[in-house]
């Protein structure tokens, strides 16, 4: 009886230890953070971005992205001892790269809203921008409110998908509205008159009122909106998040983020670069 307890203890004693060595093994394999990991064994952080977001994001004449969140991206990659490599698309897809995994981020002027952060985590803001009119007429850019332009005779190009676009479809819903891929082909209607005004970023509008000085283009002083831009990563990712609000916070805090703005914004010498 005593041998019988004794095999049934080493028994016991070997499922046991067994199951636990399962446990280990399967504990082990499970990454806390597969998207750094991933950044980490290629080598390389992917980011998503229009690549036609004046100031924000651009390309230059050689192919080159730059801009304030191009440099913001290098700097996050510095941070994880990776190289950078930017992905360009058109602004509706940048989200859904980022859900099929093709980027581990996306920065590209995006307004952290709630529909938005029902998809996809967001760090920050970075910035705070807001919504604007660009035109030649000056009544449309003396407008205080959106409804003060809110006519069926006024004519509005907005980029597709965007928060421009959906505050114009809730605002400015007797206007005519037209949609582009990018903010360079919405400024064409406009200069075309096509279009009787842009809605976008205040950065953007103000930046192509000095592209195109000789245009007579305009915009509003102050924005119509409040938008708090953020970097976009994968959900369900907490170690991802935590890491890059602590990176985000310490550039802010050490006015490095303050510094980059700065330089883009008061240093027009970037506009040759530009296609």
């Amino acid at each position: 009886m005593k041998f019988v307890k004794v095999l049934l203890v080493a028994a016991l004693a070997l499922v046991f230890f067994t199951g636990c060595t399962h446990m280990n093994q399967k504990t082990s394999q499970t990454s806390a953070s597969p998207v750094l990991d991933r950044i980490q064994e290629r080598g390389e952080l992917i980011v998503g971005t229009m690549g036609n977001m004046p100031l924000l994001n651009m390309t230059s004449k050689e192919g080159e992205i730059f801009g304030f969140e191009a440099d913001l991206a290098k700097l996050l990659a510095n941070a994880m001892d990776v190289n950078v490599k930017f992905v360009t698309k058109p602004f509706d897809l940048l989200l859904p790269a980022l859900q099929n995994g093709e980027v581990d981020m996306v920065l590209s002027g995006m307004t952290m809203t709630a529909k938005r952060n029902l998809k996809v985590a967001f760090v920050g803001p970075y910035l705070r921008s807001g919504k604007a009119f660009l035109t030649k007429i000056e009544n449309i850019s003396d407008a205080d409110e959106a409804k003060d332009v809110n006519t069926p005779d006024t004519k509005i190009v907005t980029l597709k998908d965007s928060t421009s676009q959906a505050f114009a479809e809730n605002f400015l819903d007797k206007t005519t509205l037209s949609t582009t891929g990018t903010y360079d082909e919405a400024v064409d209607m406009v200069l075309r008159d096509e279009a009787q005004a842009m809605i976008a970023d205040f950065t953007a509008c103000i930046f192509y009122t000095f592209r195109y000085p000789e245009a007579g283009l305009i915009s509003v002083i102050t924005p119509l909106t409040y938008e708090p831009i953020g970097i976009a990563i994968p959900a369900n990712d907490p170690l991802m998040m935590n890491w890059t609000r602590n990176i985000l916070n310490s550039l802010e805090g050490s006015g490095i983020l303050d510094d980059l703005k700065l330089k883009w914004i008061s240093d027009g010498s970037w506009l040759d670069k530009l296609k």
